[in-house]
C-alpha cells in the first residue's frame, strides 16, 4: 500500500510567476530523465525483484517512493509559476530576448488549454512521457547501472536549469533536488560495487558461462576510426577490468567472414526479381 502525506518533502514556491520557466521545468518532470521516469523505473524494478535480498527491494521502493514526492514538488512549482501570470508578462518574457524566443517560443499554451494552469506528464517540448524511457530487466546489476545513468543525466539537467533562473524560491527547490541526486548517485554506486563483489564479476550477466563466448575477442579494441588515439587509453592494454583477461589493440582490423550472399526471396514477397527473371 502507499500512503500520501499531504505535506511536501521540501518547499516548492517561486518568488514570482514565470510561465516560460514553467515550460522549461517540464523537462525534469516528464522528460526522458525526469522525475516521472525515475519514479516509475525504481518502482517497477522493486515490484519485479525476484529472489534478491530484501535490502535491494527496500532500497528500490524507498527511492521510488521518494521520487513520487519529487514529482509532486515539481508539479506544485510549475503550477505556482503559472499562477497570476498575465499574458503580457508571458509575451514580454520572451520577446525581450530573441535567443530565448527562438529556442522555446515563450510559454507553453497547453499549460492553459490542456492542463488548466497545471503541470503535465510531458517534457519541455510538450512530448508526452513514455514508458519506453524506463528500464526494468530483472537483473539488479544491470538495473542499478541504468539507475546511476538516470540520476547522472537528471542531476545534469537540474543543474543546467539552476543556471537558467534567478528566482530564489525555484533555486532553493532545485538545490534540494540536486543534493538528493547526489545521494542517489552515491547509493547506486555503492549497490553496484556490492553486487559486483558478491557475484565476483562486473560483466552482466555474471551467470552466463564464459566458455560459451568467443574469448579470443572478449578483450580486443578494434580501431574502426582514423588515427590511433584510442590506443592510448586504459582500455587498450593491460589487465581487463574484470581481471579475467588482457586488453589488446588491433590497429587494422580484418573481417572474420566473407561478403554475405542471400538467395532471392520467394516471388510472393515481390522483392527485386533476379536478372534471370527479367
Amino acid at each position: 500500500m502507499f500512503f500520501h502525506i499531504k505535506e511536501l518533502q521540501y518547499h516548492a514556491k517561486p518568488s514570482k510567476p514565470d510561465p516560460v520557466f514553467a515550460r522549461q521545468l517540464q523537462e525534469v518532470l516528464g522528460g526522458q530523465y525526469g522525475e516521472i521516469s525515475v519514479m516509475m523505473q525504481y518502482l517497477m524494478q522493486g515490484m519485479n525483484t525476484r529472489g534478491a535480498e530484501d535490502k535491494y527491494r527496500d532500497l528500490l521502493f524507498d527511492t521510488g517512493t521518494e521520487e513520487m514526492a519529487h514529482v509532486e514538488m515539481l508539479a506544485t512549482m510549475i503550477a505556482r509559476l503559472l499562477d497570476d501570470a498575465p499574458f503580457e508578462d508571458q509575451k514580454n518574457a520572451y520577446e525581450s530576448d530573441p535567443a530565448l524566443n527562438a529556442i522555446i517560443g515563450g510559454s507553453n499554451p497547453q499549460h492553459g488549454i490542456v492542463a488548466g494552469l497545471g503541470a503535465m506528464a510531458a517534457d519541455a517540448a510538450g512530448y508526452p512521457w513514455n514508458a519506453k524511457y524506463i528500464i526494468s530487466s530483472g537483473n539488479l546489476l544491470a538495473d542499478f547501472r541504468a539507475n546511476l545513468n538516470a540520476e547522472s543525466q537528471g542531476r545534469l539537467q537540474v543543474t543546467r536549469l539552476y543556471g537558467m533562473t534567478d528566482d530564489p524560491g525555484v533555486r532553493d527547490m532545485l538545490s534540494f533536488l540536486i543534493a538528493r541526486d547526489t545521494m542517489h548517485q552515491n547509493q547506486w554506486i555503492a549497490a553496484i560495487k556490492e553486487l559486483e563483489e558478491r557475484e565476483g564479476d562486473i560483466v552482466v550477466p555474471t551467470t552466463f558461462p564464459r566458455k560459451l563466448e568467443k574469448s579470443e575477442v572478449a578483450y580486443t579494441l578494434f580501431n574502426f576510426s582514423r588515427g590511433d588515439a584510442s590506443s592510448k587509453g586504459r582500455w587498450a592494454s593491460g589487465p581487463s577490468m574484470d581481471g579475467r583477461g588482457q586488453f589488446n589493440y588491433v590497429a587494422e582490423p580484418e573481417p572474420f567472414a566473407g561478403a554475405p550472399k542471400l538467395k532471392p526471396a520467394p516471388f510472393l514477397f515481390h522483392d527485386t526479381p533476379p536478372k534471370s527473371m527479367m
